[in-house]
């Protein structure tokens, strides 16, 4: 199946759009409560949305959405990122969007020279980008074995991971 998307940066305009392909995708998410959609509202109205990408179809339909947004580590207060959320549209599962808007969103998280990258998620889906269970960073709470990080440059991070208060 040839690819009829292709990723760039969020712009003016597709809050919207970003919301709904968001909100569909976390929809029937044993582990979503709804929030996802507002999680990037609160972001983007903090400052705080670090890195938006979003994959769009030739026709202009957004059809996947990450989002990056600062994080703290123990007293590491700059250069890490936590990954979240991600989105790709339910109806187009298996083309690779996710993976896509992953690879892509660290590509420039290097390329703008950050430390580190770290996501809750799936262990079996973030190992394939190299992301690892680390040994010196925890997550308060129930989704501590969740957490996985990525060095980008430099040395290890430790301690308790913060996220904004956007995540709520």
């Amino acid at each position: 199946m040839s690819r009829d998307w292709s990723i760039r940066e969020e712009a003016p305009g597709d809050e919207g759009a970003i919301a709904a392909v968001t909100a569909a995708a976390f929809a029937d998410h044993p582990h979503s409560s709804g929030s996802e959609p507002r999680i990037i509202e609160r972001l983007r109205e903090r400052g705080e949305l670090a890195l938006s990408l979003v994959a769009q179809t030739a026709s202009g339909e957004i059809v996947g959405h990450i989002a990056f947004s600062p994080v703290t580590i123990g007293d590491t207060r700059q250069g890490w990122f936590g990954l979240g959320p991600l989105s790709a549209d339910p109806l187009r599962k298996g083309e690779g969007i996710g993976s896509a808007l992953v690879t892509r969103g660290i590509e420039v998280l290097r390329e703008r020279g950050a430390a580190g990258c770290a996501v809750v998620g799936d262990p079996g889906y973030y190992a394939r980008f190299g992301f690892a269970r680390p040994d010196a960073i925890s997550y308060p709470g129930p989704l501590d074995p969740y957490l996985q990080v990525m060095i980008l440059d430099g040395p290890a991070a430790g301690g308790v991971i913060v996220y904004s208060p956007a995540y709520g």
